[in-house]
């Protein structure tokens, strides 16, 4: 890792507030053909802020900072939380971020050296995905800090879709019985037996609320508890909406969704005899003369090393 970061004079990292584990020791990821090397917070006896660099120039500082905001929204939605990038620093060399710095954290502790893993994460080439998943890492970073402004970014994660308000209702009509999470599901029926129409109700009482304030309309009161407790409600029901959205209609998968469903098997398949690989996708025991690796070396590696071959 050493060697990499010496490799060239020029780059940026971003001081990061993360809501998944960070790894203890550098990893370097090499994503859409750009590297990015994820600090680790452990070096020596030092403890460091979670951070991320990648080279550039500072002639280019906005379009090295733009791919560095572009990982992250995939990083964090890959890993299920948000990585959201708080601080930046530039130097021909690459530097550090000290325990201390402004915001930057990660939340839930971190990984060791060998378990951080984001194998398979998806190459956004889509530019609406692209903006879907930047108002959901928005989201992420303000739930729970503050609601009114996480509500409003996750409902842009559906608004940013479409050109009129037919096609986001359609939306809310296609996805609201099919929300797993619990309280969303008890704020739905709440809502609707109280005669409410939900997706007018979050376009109303929820997205204009909260982005306006004229004299005498709707809007959500922050010295009013009624209205804190009314928006938290509905934050939790916005939220799965544009999870789903991203999930099951852009099609993103999360690192849960893609073990569940990646063929393990697709890497292999130029190699193996058409009869062996459909009975290994039947699930039986192909004769072991038709794999044809007697006598072949395999390579094994423990992600992020480097490959290590054995007979």
């Amino acid at each position: 890792m050493d060697q990499k970061l010496r490799s060239q004079m020029g780059w940026f990292t971003g001081a990061v507030a993360s809501s998944i584990p960070w790894p203890a020791k550098d990893v370097w990821i090499q994503y859409a053909g750009d590297d990015f090397i994820l600090r680790g917070t452990e070096n020596g006896e030092q403890r460091l802020a979670p951070a991320i660099t990648t080279p550039g120039v500072l002639q280019r500082r906005d379009e090295c900072l733009s791919k560095l905001y572009r990982f992250t929204s995939v990083l964090g939605w890959f890993r299920d939380g948000f990585v959201d990038v708080v601080d930046i620093t530039h130097g021909s060399r690459a530097t550090v971020f000290g325990v201390g710095t402004r915001l930057a954290h990660s939340s839930v502790g971190q990984f060791g050296r060998k378990s951080f893993d984001c194998s398979h994460m998806p190459i956004i080439e889509d530019e609406n995905v692209r903006i879907a998943l930047a108002f959901w890492r928005e989201g992420e970073r303000l739930s729970g800090v503050h609601d009114s402004y996480a509500f409003l970014s996750y409902f842009k994660v559906i608004e940013s879709q479409y050109q009129d308000g037919r096609g986001r209702a359609d939306c809310f009509t296609r996805n609201l019985d099919y929300l797993p999470e619990e309280r969303a599901v008890a704020r739905i029926a709440e809502l609707r037996a109280a005669g409410e129409d939900v997706g007018r109700h979050l376009y109303d009482s929820g997205r204009n609320a909260v982005a306006h304030a004229s004299f005498g309309g709707d809007i959500v009161d922050p010295d009013i508890p009624f209205d804190r407790r009314r928006i938290a409600a509905d934050l939790v029901l916005m939220r799965e909406l544009a999870r789903r959205y991203i999930a099951h209609e852009l099609n993103v998968p999360t690192a849960r969704s893609l073990y569940a469903s990646r063929n393990r098997l697709e890497p292999w398949e130029p190699l193996i005899d058409p009869k062996a690989l459909a009975t290994l996708k039947a699930g039986g025991t192909p004769d072991l003369a038709l794999l044809e690796l007697e006598g072949l070396r395999v390579g094994l590696r423990l992600w992020p090393d480097a490959c290590g071959c054995g007979p």
